[in-house]
């Protein structure tokens, strides 16, 4: 049922904002470095990497530059109008190709490179990967200000792994377990309610028993609240 709903949504969104996608991809041809597309090998179900599709906002070396593939805020890797994209995140949008041709699904845990991945624990790994990745999920709408958060610790990279990653694997694991029809639906909602509203705690409110952030990390969710 699922991927029916996957397949109906990617494909009408496709047709639906052809009208934007078409004039952000001649822009990025005309600027930057020239680059529409940046495909990059992310991990999905059964633990097997495909390439996920995004529009290019950073420099072509940016995974070998700085942080390497985590980005914080006012990264100095990000083009001009990839900044803009990334905020909006129109850069995301071409991964409705991934949905429609059954790579990844409207609603899943976020698929990670590789190396993200194996900051998983090998259970968060197991659980994480029996389910079909998603464009949005309950890991996306929690971390959805991950670079703000990141630009405002010492060691971000520590922070990261250490922090931000183990936490992120419970949220997905939580996900993978209570996964279901109605739980996709409302994950879509809440979703487009933080578009216009960017506040973290309605995903707490909304769904009720998800894993208590760590104290380090609290206080970094809600400090926009």
């Amino acid at each position: 049922m699922q991927r029916f709903f996957d397949i109906l949504f990617s494909g009408l969104a496709l047709l639906v904002l052809s009208p934007l996608l078409l004039p952000v991809m001649l822009i990025l041809r005309l600027t930057g470095e020239g680059e529409v597309f940046f495909i990059q090998k992310r991990v999905g179900l059964g633990g097997k990497e495909f390439g996920i599709y995004k529009f290019a906002t950073m420099l072509k070396n940016s995974p070998n530059i700085g942080p390497g593939t985590v980005t914080v805020r006012h990264d100095p890797r990000i083009l001009p109008f990839g900044r803009f994209l990334r905020k909006t995140k129109i850069n995301e949008l071409p991964q409705l190709i991934n949905i429609f041709i059954g790579d990844m699904s409207v609603v899943g845990p976020r698929p990670l490179v590789r190396k993200g991945f194996d900051a998983y624990d090998e259970t968060s790994k197991k659980i994480i990967t029996s389910v079909q990745p998603g464009l949005s999920g309950i890991g996306s709408l929690v971390f959805r200000n991950e670079e703000e958060i990141l630009h405002n610790v010492d060691d971000q990279m520590d922070f990261y792994y250490k922090t931000v990653a183990p936490y992120k694997g419970q949220l997905e694991q939580w996900y993978s377990r209570n996964k279901s029809v109605f739980l996709y639906f409302k994950i879509i909602v809440v979703t487009a309610i933080l578009v216009f509203v960017p506040d973290v705690g309605l995903v707490f409110k909304w769904f009720k028993g998800l894993p208590t952030p760590p104290p380090e990390l609290e206080s970094h969710l809600y400090e926009k609240k």
